[in-house]
């Protein structure tokens, strides 16, 4: 009988050992390996410790500190989620308490629009209901790289973002802007990006909040929100983002607190704590494997069903991996060791949970640790790549959804007359200035409806703009006063309703008939306000589409295109392949012409791809610094006159062949008929060829052997013979600009072609232009070129219009006018002709400027008016006589060949043309680049005798900076 056992009991061992053989072990990762190691080493609380992630602040005090601290230490919780603070403070914290546990921490952070909803200074993203108007996906992965990039630099692991809900309450009184909009398949294609963009980061998304809060009109933060949905409803929409996403590698979803009786049966039962939700429903009906997060258990939608402790037991029981901010960790982990040694929580359970957690832990790099490096921290996070794409987004996402008889966009500018009316309580002043930028706009505040309706009567557009503050929570309803009001303006007037607050906010107003155009720019950012104004004007076109509906009159997916006028628009440097780190470099060399008092101040703009990306001013109007300049601010642009006034009123008359390159001085002035300057041809008088003198001091003439006015040319007070002025209370006699011309027309020539520039060309080209229009220059500008082009700060004797603390002065005049020159033309000649010159007298600011630049450009078309042909600009662009060496084009200056001086750096094409002045100016644009670039300061002040603005290259240097600025294969 023993001799029987033993031989069976070889036979058992033998089969069981053969059995070992047959079935193959589970292949061991590197992950499994790190994973079971650690759970095999932990003790049963610190493996309970790991479910936990408590809250963190990094604004509070040490004692808040300390408690953190303590917990990670003693209670080897798993993770923390930081709130509110600052990047470096959290990041300080983040290294300390990491440093503390064994197991290295989960990172959380609910930053749903990017860190800025948690921390202060830190890149500022929109809503995700402003991301659910944009149609280009691209854009909305790119925020998700943001998120990812910005948390991974932080040192988070999970960022609680996408929100999956689907806003179909406009009352939502928590999700609202925090969800995508009202329609399933758009919420969940944006879901679905911005979680494509976290997660390739490194960082894990977090899908929220399960089963769905969308539906809800009450706050799961101070109650529990009930969801009356049937289950096929659920099935439809609520989980439709959900299944998708799951499908797509989603790492985490988190569970709300919810009533929700076709889930979860028991009365007043959060679904949080819900096995059938949480394990039935989501993980075994949708088949969810990744990690599942509690909503923060101190919500009331939660602690008011059960204490803390067994409410993190409940919702441990339920299926939930990680129990977020709990109350009371000592008694949750004291609660759930009970549970565990009584086996209502089972090993198993426990082991599924820990296990899953280490394997992420592990998917992120904590099997290698490394602090957060702290250096460059804030740099890194406010990169200018962040800046760069809001204008993207919000060019996007800006929404037109009423546009009668294509008011929008506001096209022929010498037509209107433009008023900004504000409504909200808050900052409008991005939005006005932007607006100011491409027209005169009246800024009118007025409480009283029938004062405002009075002063709003001759104007032919009014513009509202609806400004709340920014905050995701707040009330952005309209009041009935504003409501009042806006249906008050619109019955008299053309309203254009710019809302820059939730579409919602719209909500309140049933009638929109007499309201002309409608636009929702979503949030009152600073750049949502630039790029709203740039919309109204054309300089881009509307692009976004609804993501709710309103009153049932407009509808989700709504939203109209509008026509793009090819007019300036502004937006960061990198979005258009040039790096705002190299441009910042223009700040030191204005700085260094300043400090060495080679001019008080200054205005530097530049544009390319017909873009404003660098607009700033420098320095004050005088050496006393006491009135800074500003953008607004307009000088006196002295030799920029000839190609900013004289030469598009040429050009002009050349395309509509009244001239031609051959065309002679004596066949277009009659008072050069019999003169040596009558066979002077148009090409040889633009090209300063002409063999004309450079320069006369017709104000020597005028002045007595003390240098004082005559008084046979001179009167202190206006009157009919002498009323053009010269100066502050100096005017000289209406006929002396005839002796001008008379003088010019007597001098002599050189008797060659070479080269010679002379202001001479310019004050003749005035002549004739005035002659043959019967208009004055100044009146002919504006009518041809300047209210076209919207230049309304562009104009000659400037305080007819402007204030002089508006106007830098440009020189203390010992020699002729004896007094300070300020809005007053600088230039002798010019201000002989009651300011008024062919070659100078012409004041503007850079934005005016940019615009004219610009439009040459663009060959002639600005704002879709054709001012004349393509052909024409080209002719006139040419260097027709540079086998002479000589550079110039018809009426534009050209780069200098090499080895010569000139006005350019030697760092722009051939192509490129501008002008400079006297006073230090500037403006040149070259096609190569498609680059305008500006300059204007009155290095003049307070006397002009030496030039060393000029000597010193300033204007060249910074240019030389812009051409370096383009990044290369951008």
């Amino acid at each position: 009988m023993r001799i029987l056992l033993i031989a069976l009991l070889f036979v058992v061992q033998y089969s069981f050992a053969q059995l070992r053989v047959k079935v193959p072990q589970q292949k061991r990762t590197p992950e499994t390996i790190w994973v079971d190691s650690l759970y095999n080493q932990m003790t049963l609380d610190e493996r309970i410790g790991q479910l936990f992630m408590i809250a963190a602040y990094s604004n509070k005090d040490t004692v808040h500190e300390n408690r953190i601290a303590r917990l990670v230490k003693n209670y080897k919780i798993g993770g923390v989620i930081f709130f509110q603070g600052g990047p470096v403070r959290q990041a300080n914290l983040t290294n300390r308490y990491q440093s503390l546990s064994k197991v290295p921490l989960f990172v959380g952070i609910d930053a749903e629009w990017g860190l800025s909803m948690r921390l202060d200074s830190v890149a500022r993203f929109p809503w995700n209901m402003t991301l659910g108007a944009i149609q280009n996906l691209d854009l909305i992965t790119k925020v998700g790289d943001a998120y990812g990039a910005e948390s991974k630099r932080m040192g988070v692991h999970f960022n609680f973002a996408p929100v999956l809900d689907i806003n179909t309450n406009p009352l939502n009184p928590i999700i609202g802007t925090r969800s995508f909009g009202e329609d399933k398949v758009n919420v969940t294609k944006r879901a679905s990006a911005l979680m494509r963009g976290i997660q390739r980061q490194g960082v894990f998304a977090t899908g929220k909040h399960f089963p769905g809060h969308g539906d809800t009109s009450v706050d799961s933060h101070y109650t529990l929100p009930v969801v009356k949905f049937t289950k096929e409803r659920l099935e439809s929409t609520e989980f439709y983002p959900y299944k998708k996403l799951f499908k797509e590698g989603l790492a985490s979803v988190m569970v709300a607190h919810l009533q929700v009786p076709a889930l979860e049966p028991r009365e007043n039962y959060p679904t949080s704590l819900s096995y059938n939700v949480v394990t039935n429903v989501l993980q075994k009906e949708l088949g969810f494997k990744g990690l599942i997060f509690t909503d923060a258990l101190n919500m009331k939608g939660a602690s008011n069903f059960k204490q803390p402790g067994d409410i993190d037991l409940e919702a441990l029981l339920a299926g939930n991996d990680i129990l977020l901010f709990a109350e009371d960790v000592p008694l949750a982990l004291e609660k759930i060791c009970v549970a565990y040694q009584d086996s209502i929580l089972t090993e198993e359970r426990l082991e599924h949970s820990v296990k899953k957690i280490l394997k992420y832990k592990y998917k992120v790099g904590l099997d290698h640790y490394h602090p957060i490096n702290t250096n460059n921290l804030f740099n890194d996070l406010n990169n200018l790549k962040n800046e760069a794409l809001q204008y993207e987004l919000y060019e996007n996402a800006v929404t037109v959804i009423k546009n009668n008889k294509s008011i929008l966009p506001i096209e022929k500018l010498e037509n209107e007359r433009i008023a900004y009316v504000k409504l909200g309580d808050d900052n409008q002043s991005p939005f006005v200035e932007t607006l100011k930028k491409y027209t005169e706009v009246t800024e009118i505040d007025e409480k009283n409806i029938d004062t405002l309706l009075l002063r709003l009567k001759d104007f032919t557009k009014v513009i509202i703009g609806f400004h709340k503050a920014d905050g995701a929570w707040k009330k952005h309803d309209f009041k009935n006063s504003e409501i009042a009001t806006l249906d008050a303006i619109a019955k008299s007037n053309s309203v254009i309703l710019d809302i820059f607050a939730k579409p919602y906010s719209l909500m309140p107003i049933k009638n929109f008939s007499n309201i002309d155009a409608i636009i929702i720019s979503y949030q009152n950012t600073d750049i949502s306000q630039i790029v709203s104004a740039q919309l109204i004007f054309g300089a881009i076109e509307a692009k976004g589409k609804l993501p709710v509906s309103i009153n049932k009159i407009f509808a989700v997916n709504d939203g109209l295109t509008t026509k793009k006028l090819n007019r300036l628009g502004f937006t960061a440097p990198e979005n258009v392949g040039m790096s705002s780190t190299v441009l910042s470099k223009i700040d030191q060399i204005a700085q260094k012409a300043i400090d060495k008092k080679m001019t008080p101040g200054a205005q530097i703009l530049v544009a390319r791809r017909g873009k404003v990306i660098f607009q700033k001013s420098y320095g004050t109007h005088t050496y006393d610094r006491s009135i800074k300049v500003t953008n607004d601010d307009i000088y006196d642009v002295a030799s920029v006159t000839k190609v900013a006034a004289t030469l598009p009123n040429i050009i002009q008359l050349f395309d509509t062949n009244v001239l031609t390159a051959d065309s002679k001085l004596g066949d277009m002035l009659p008072q050069l008929k019999k003169t040596n300057k009558s066979n002077i041809d148009l090409k040889r008088l633009l090209t300063h060829s002409a063999g004309l003198q450079a320069w006369m001091p017709f104000y020597k003439k005028t002045l007595d052997d003390k240098g004082m006015p005559l008084d046979k040319y001179y009167k202190h007070s206006y009157s009919a013979d002498f009323a053009m002025q010269v100066a502050e209370n100096l005017y000289i006699r209406n006929d002396y600009r005839d002796t001008i011309l008379k003088f010019i027309a007597d001098s002599p020539l050189t008797g060659d072609n070479k080269y010679k520039y002379s202001d001479f060309a310019f004050i003749i080209l005035k002549n004739y232009l005035e002659q043959r229009s019967g208009k004055s220059l100044d009146k002919l500008s504006d009518e041809k070129f300047y209210k076209i082009l919207g230049m309304n700060n562009t104009l000659f004797n400037p305080l007819q219009k402007f204030d002089m603390s508006r106007i830098p002065p440009t020189e203390n005049d010992t020699y002729y006018r004896h007094q300070t020159i300020q809005g007053y033309v600088h230039d002798m000649e010019a201000a002989m002709e009651g300011g008024v010159g062919g070659h100078a007298g012409l004041f503007s600011n850079s934005m005016d400027l940019a615009k004219l630049m610009q439009m040459y450009l663009q060959k002639g078309n600005y704002g879709n008016h054709q001012f004349f042909s393509e052909k024409t600009f080209d002719t006139f662009n040419k260097q027709i006589y540079a086998d002479m060496r000589n550079r110039r084009g018809l009426g534009f200056d050209k780069p200098q060949f090499p080895g010569d001086s000139g006005p350019t750096c030697n760092c722009v094409s051939t192509e490129s043309f501008g002008h400079t002045g006297f006073t230090g100016t500037m403006v040149w644009a070259d096609p190569v680049t498609d680059i305008v670039y500006i300059f204007l300061s009155n290095r003049t002040f307070p006397n002009s005798e030496v030039n060393n603005l000029s000597r010193e290259n300033i204007r060249e240097d910074i240019q030389k900076i812009i051409q370096q600025s383009i990044i290369i294969h951008n």
